[in-house]
């Protein structure tokens, strides 16, 4: 795998961490941010889904308090916590499956900066009809999902695997649709990147795992970490954010960031 320059490394692992938690798809922006800097192809693939990484750790440091509370729940039997895990991993298993099943057919797409352009713009359109059509929020909270909530919140994550989507907006907006509230449907996503990702990030290094030395490594690291950072920043800023000005706002930056890009790759 070819190693970017330190500048590269720090701006791809800004943007992952701004982009991760907000639905406007940090894969998409990935691309699309690879694409301009020069660093692209399989090197840039394995690179951009490996730092995602330093997001999940976030997740982990600002619901540190969350997670030992379902840990020591398990143990103590509480039926709470087993609900918690029950319906994280019922998320999770969807894209689980179809992540094995349709590998090739994504690391395809992921090479398509023009998919990424047209998947923000009309998933910009998604969340503003989405918002509009909100029913009255049933559930306040991920340990009182229903079990075929979970799984219909999973089947919505799946659409992530088309760039540019978003990972996040596809599991909040599909919650916001069941009836869940803003801020459950924002933890929730939360909480499903920690599978889903962990394990996007595990395949791609495994299978790349011929082609990484201690500099490609060594790049990853700081990408990493720089992600961690941000997106810990941005974890704790989210959820009362969208709690008071909804999603809107970011369906209107997906927008005009599609068109631009789609007026850049046109003109290049």
């Amino acid at each position: 795998m070819t190693q970017p320059d330190l500048l590269t490394i720090i701006l791809l692992g800004i943007v992952e961490g701004l982009t991760e938690y907000l639905p406007v798809s940090s894969t998409g922006h990935l691309i699309l941010a690879s694409e301009l800097l020069g660093f692209k192809g399989e090197a840039g693939a394995t690179f951009e889904i490996a730092i995602q990484s330093g997001a999940i750790l976030a997740v982990l440091v600002a619901y540190w308090g969350r997670f030992m509370g379902v840990a020591r729940g398990l143990l103590a039997r509480e039926a709470g916590a087993f609900a918690f895990l029950r319906n994280v991993l019922l998320g999770f298993l969807p894209a689980a499956i179809m992540g094995v099943l349709f590998i090739k057919t994504v690391e395809a797409l992921l090479e398509s900066p023009t998919t990424v352009a047209v998947s923000l713009i009309v998933g910009g359109i998604a969340i503003l009809w989405i918002e509009r059509r909100m029913t009255v929020p049933r559930v306040f909270s991920v340990e009182a999902l229903p079990t075929r909530t979970s799984l219909l919140i999973g089947l919505g994550q799946c659409l992530a695997m088309i760039p540019g989507v978003s990972r996040s907006g596809a599991t909040i907006m599909a919650a916001l649709l069941l009836g869940v509230d803003r801020k459950t449907a924002a933890e929730f996503s939360f909480f499903l990147a920690v599978p889903t990702i962990s394990g996007a990030t595990a395949l791609v290094l495994w299978k790349n795992r011929d082609t990484l030395d201690a500099s490609n490594l060594s790049a990853i690291g700081i990408g990493f970490a720089v992600s961690f950072v941000v997106a810990l920043l941005v974890v704790k800023g989210f959820v009362a954010l969208v709690s008071r000005f909804g999603f809107a706002p970011f369906a209107w930056y997906r927008i005009a960031a599609g068109s631009a890009a789609l007026v850049w790759l046109a003109m290049r």
